[in-house]
């Protein structure tokens, strides 16, 4: 929807987009992510700095909270689409509780992806304040191994299976559980045969995956 468009798509295109997908998935739940735009991401019409580390710089909600008014217009077009099917909100790269915001319309779900070390290890306490959880794996590793996944010369050391990331993972699920809210995964190792029965033991409720996986 943004990246394939040659400007920032308007409340009404955005809206209409939504609504569709809400009406054809008939009532089952459909979570949409806020704009993740930044790190290996980029939009030609937004003007983002250069940077050294642009996976660690200004991108996802960062970009949204600076940019209050391009936020709330997608915001306002979730909302709107919400009438027609069971919407939920979720927010990239969260990394403060103050990041999260309070949304207006109490009946509609929102929760985080989980995706920096930051949230991560205090998820208990975030685990208070949304109605579910998304995983990141992409971001999570890179971030606790600090290995730039798309760098060849250290990809060789980029391992969801390593055990700090495992340990990472459990934290999480535990927390959503003992809030009694739901936690799900996204990114690659949600679509890795080797990982499933794992996840699967650690208590993870749903896997988020490429269609082809």
């Amino acid at each position: 929807l943004f990246m394939n468009s040659d400007h920032f798509p308007t409340e009404e295109e955005q809206y209409q987009a939504y609504r569709v997908v809400a009406e054809k998935m008939q009532g089952k739940p459909v979570t949409i992510r806020t704009m993740d735009i930044g790190g290996d991401k980029e939009l030609p019409y937004l003007d983002l700095p250069k940077e050294l580390n642009p996976f660690l710089g200004y991108r996802a909600i960062r970009i949204s909270l600076e940019n209050k008014d391009m936020f709330k217009t997608q915001l306002r077009a979730i909302l709107r689409a919400s009438q027609y099917g069971q919407i939920k909100i979720m927010y990239p790269m969260i990394s403060s509780i103050n990041e999260i915001g309070k949304i207006y319309d109490r009946n509609i779900k929102v929760g985080i992806m989980v995706e920096t070390p930051s949230t991560a290890i205090v998820a208990y306490k975030f685990a208070k304040e949304v109605d579910f959880f998304s995983i990141g794996t992409n971001d999570l590793t890179q971030y606790f191994l600090a290995v730039d996944r798309g760098n060849e010369m250290v990809s060789t050391l980029y391992n969801s299976f390593n055990p700090a990331v495992l340990e990472a993972i459990q934290k999480v699920i535990d927390a959503a559980h003992g809030a009694h809210i739901s936690v799900s995964m996204c990114g690659e190792f949600a679509g890795d045969k080797r990982a499933t029965k794992l996840l699967l033991g650690m208590g993870l409720d749903s896997f988020s995956m490429s269609a082809s996986s």
